[in-house]
């Protein structure tokens, strides 16, 4: 496909943006940083409400297509934490695996998943879908795997028993929460802009 459809993708991690290419790289879409001074305060208090914050501002400096995704773990046992604190549960990725592992650590029940929500808007603003992607899996009691970021490493994927950091980036992409939700935004927008 030569014109492929540019989107801005509500993101300043360039790490996301190329995972979300790689994901949607045979759909004829193509995703885009953000203008520069993209800087939303996600202050929602669900996954939805922050992506939606994200792919707002986005549309607003870009006055384009805009999608932005808001995802984070969810732990059974810590009633949802870190949720969407995930990114804030500490100061660096090392503590916030350290701080979750811990919390775990009396605990017989390891279930978790992961959650993307996504949210595309038209150039105004304006939702145009909400989709949400999930990948369940269970707590590790120690990390393993460089792959990915975030609690890859202690993330063990349901029916492959091993963590999502140690996944190459093809098999990641195949079953994580953020192409799970990345899917259903790809066919919303190869059914309705023809």
């Amino acid at each position: 496909m030569e014109n492929k459809i540019k989107i801005v993708f509500a993101t300043g991690n360039a790490h996301k943006l190329q995972e979300i290419n790689d994901i949607s790289k045979d759909s004829g879409i193509e995703f885009i940083l953000p203008p520069e001074g993209f800087d939303p305060i996600e202050d929602g208090t669900t996954f939805e409400q922050n992506s939606y914050i994200k792919a707002k501002e986005a549309a607003r400096l870009s006055k384009t297509l805009s999608l932005a995704d808001d995802s984070g773990l969810c732990v059974e046992a810590l009633n949802g934490e870190p949720g969407i604190y995930s990114a804030r549960y500490a100061p660096t990725p090392q503590e916030r695996i350290d701080k979750l592992l811990s919390k775990l650590t009396e605990s017989g029940n390891r279930r978790a998943k992961f959650v993307c929500a996504m949210t595309l808007v038209d150039e105004s603003g304006n939702i145009l879908t909400q989709q949400t992607g999930e990948c369940h899996g269970e707590i590790a009691k120690k990390q393993s795997g460089t792959n990915g970021f975030g609690y890859d490493p202690v993330f063990l994927v349901d029916g492959f028993g091993i963590t999502m950091a140690d996944m190459s980036e093809a098999q990641k992409n195949k079953i994580s929460h953020r192409s799970n939700a990345l899917r259903k935004i790809i066919t919303y927008l190869q059914d309705n802009l023809k």
